[in-house]
């Protein structure tokens, strides 16, 4: 059965590639040369996957006609396999989301689907498990040390967790299961990113918005068309001044496509709930999680538990002090109960009014252009590095820029910035990884990432200004840009870490934005040139923590929804994805913070693409604060630090136990005394 599947994809192969001329595609280069992507059609990207194929299934053939197995001809080679589906699929994947050509689009899912599902038939083939565990039982795997060994047991652990020990008629629903989840994640994401609404608004619905925002979105005398989007919510949520405005944004940004997702997301659950059963667990959490950190539900169960226990006195404080200044507001003192679209509008007045922070006037300070320049400069000092532009880049859109890393002449690695939303692309915000980094026979493969994102879009007459949020948000991702960017392992199969410490290496940067030498460095406003003020930075820096433990509960809140959708599901009595919202604030008995009518899950990109994944910002938070505890101590561009953050840390990808790299960081155990502090909880 496994060879008709090979025969069938190598005749698809083979009729895919036979039609064009190979030695075009323009992802075919040299090493460490860049992909001409201006220059990348639809063919091509089918082509590439279509090679890719045909090359991965000749290093397939390859490992099964060794006999006498060894690391070299069955782990190295299984790595190479990796690297090159890995690329490969990456690639067809970030044009899915961000190519301004329908068919790329189409062509890329397309692509990435057919590696996936050739890595799904590769991590599940009996023939190739017998080589491994041949090796595994000998001589040779007790010499093994290091980064070798790890990579050996990590590989065996992926080919079980792939189904490859399973019978064959469940191995065949498994891999059934897989490309029906692959395909539905699609269609969700899909169905997300062209959902299109506005919210048409007149003068009086757009009172409390800045100038700068209403000018961006002025469609016409006292007219404004508002999108639906990441960049617009929280401007239009913190600050208009009209409940039926707040109301009608939020309805519309919590039911982007509802009418189709819900029956999706109900499917995913099922679907992935029936393929953990297959595997042996008792749910689609447990098999997620035993690869994990945390290892299994109980565990995260426990990390959640804690911190609501320590969230709820001071969330329901938080809750009080919102409702009573909506309350003073409108000049009530009835009990009417604070609704969702309220929070965020009321505790913006409570920041303006009692701590003076405006964030609409923070913003005039964040110019796009000077906060690249500003994450560039404590980048490059810390980790001792070095960026440079690359002019007249060959790109997939106009807006988006290149840049490469170099420490002294040895480049180091490439990213690529798309930073704007724009029709169809994608609309979250990533650090995507599109080569991770490899030795090869002809050099070092040095890493590429790309970073995916939905800031403010500049107009004729302003500049890019970010939110104090987004400015947090792009220190974030440059933390991912930079983990992929310092990994210089040999094995590609080893650069990224484990998924619920991976957001740790990104969180501690978001750190250097609440020092004021680093902020003021670029905060600069965007028509005096004027350094954002002490006094102003000193009053957000008093406000940290208002409203925390609100905050901090509706992160759990999420947490609580992703673990009880894929830990908790029951056939046999399936619960509805709405009734969920209405069971967990009951229970938090905090706040009723669903309102009904609306669907928050039918566009929530974690809990289709990255299930069980919500906690593992939480979980990864505590390695974060702790290991900023040592930047705290030595200084935030003490580059002794940073070097040996970067060596220790972001360039350890899985290549030695993550625990002991970070407690030889420390110089300690690990702790969550600086995250419970940071959230004002202590």
């Amino acid at each position: 059965m496994k060879s008709l599947y090979y025969l069938i994809l190598l005749a698809f192969v083979v009729s895919c590639t036979s039609q064009t001329d190979s030695t075009k595609n323009p992802f075919l280069t040299e090493l460490n040369v860049p992909v001409d992507y201006a220059n990348v059609s639809a063919n091509d990207i089918e082509e590439y996957a279509s090679i890719t194929l045909e090359n991965v299934l000749t290093e397939v053939n390859k490992i099964k006609q060794n006999e006498a197995p060894t690391f070299d001809n069955v782990f190295a080679t299984i790595d190479d396999i990796y690297y090159k589906i890995d690329v490969a699929g990456n690639n067809c994947f970030m044009l899915y989301w961000v190519s301004p050509d329908s068919l790329s689009r189409v062509k890329g899912l397309a692509g990435y689907q057919l590696l996936d599902s050739l890595a799904t038939t590769i991590y599940s083939d009996k023939a190739i498990f017998d080589k491994m565990l041949s090796f595994y039982s000998s001589d040779s795997y007790k010499e093994l040390k290091g980064h070798k060994k790890i990579l050996v047991d990590d590989m065996i652990l992926q080919f079980k967790q792939s189904g490859v020990n399973l019978e064959d008629d469940k191995l065949s629903k498994y891999k059934k299961l897989t490309k029906e989840i692959n395909q539905l994640t699609s269609e969700y994401s899909v169905n997300m990113n062209t959902a299109n609404e506005v919210l048409l608004l007149d003068e009086q619905g757009a009172e409390g918005f800045s100038e700068n925002f209403k000018n961006t979105y002025k469609v016409g005398e006292n007219q404004y068309e508002i999108p639906i989007i990441n960049a617009t919510r929280r401007p239009v949520m913190n600050n208009a001044k009209n409940e039926e405005t707040r109301k009608a944004y939020y309805f519309k940004y919590y039911n982007r496509a509802s009418d189709k997702n819900l029956e999706i997301l109900d499917n995913l659950v099922q679907k992935r709930y029936e393929l953990a059963n297959i595997m042996g667990y008792e749910s689609y959490a447990a098999y997620y999680l035993s690869s994990k950190m945390a290892k299994n539900p109980e565990t995260v169960w426990n990390f959640i538990n804690d911190l609501v226990n320590r969230a709820t006195e001071k969330a329901k404080s938080d809750i009080k002090v919102i409702k009573n200044i909506k309350n003073e507001d409108l000049g009530t003192q009835d009990n009417s109960p604070l609704r969702s679209w309220d929070v965020a509008y009321y505790n913006n007045q409570i920041l303006k009014t009692n701590y003076q922070v405006d964030h609409e006037k923070i913003r005039e300070y964040l110019v796009m252009e000077n906060c690249l320049e500003g994450v560039f400069n404590i980048y490059e000092n810390l980790l001792g590095l070095e960026i440079r532009k690359v002019e007249n880049p060959s790109v997939w859109h106009e807006e988006v820029e290149l840049y490469e890393v170099f420490e002294g002449e040895d480049l180091k690695g490439r990213f690529y910035l798309d930073l704007f939303p724009r029709p169809n692309k994608e609309s979250w915000f990533y650090g995507v990884g599109l080569n991770s980094g490899k030795a090869t026979e002809q050099g070092y493969e040095v890493p590429v990432k790309m970073l995916l994102g939905n800031f403010t879009r500049p107009t004729e007459t302003l500049p890019s200004l970010l939110s104090f949020n987004e400015l947090s948000t792009l220190f974030h991702e440059f933390g991912h840009i930079f983990d992929g960017l310092s990994y210089n392992g040999e094995f590609a199969a080893q650069a990224s870490s484990k998924s619920d410490f991976g957001e740790s290496m990104s969180q501690i940067f978001e750190n250097w934005i609440w020092d004021y030498e680093m902020l003021s460095s670029f905060a600069k406003h965007y028509e005096t040139g004027e350094v954002l003020p002490k006094e102003m930075f000193d009053n957000m820096l008093n406000a940290k923590n208002v409203s925390s433990g609100y905050y901090t509960l509706s992160s759990l809140r999420s947490c609580i929804y992703d673990l009880n959708l894929y830990d908790k599901y029951n056939p046999k009595t399936p619960i509805s994805t709405d009734e969920l919202w209405r069971k967990i604030d009951k229970k938090l008995d905090v706040m009723k913070i669903y309102e009904e009518g609306t669907h928050p899950q039918a566009s929530w990109i974690h809990i289709n693409t990255h299930p069980v994944y919500y906690y593992g910002y939480l979980w990864a938070d505590v390695y974060a604060q702790d290991m900023f505890t040592e930047f705290e101590k030595n200084g935030l561009q003490d580059l002794e630090t940073g070097l040996r953050f970067r060596d220790l840390i972001l360039a350890n990808g899985t290549q030695r136990d993550i625990v002991e790299a970070v407690e030889e960081f420390l110089g300690r155990p690990s702790n969550n005394e600086a995250y419970i502090k940071s959230l004002g909880l202590n």
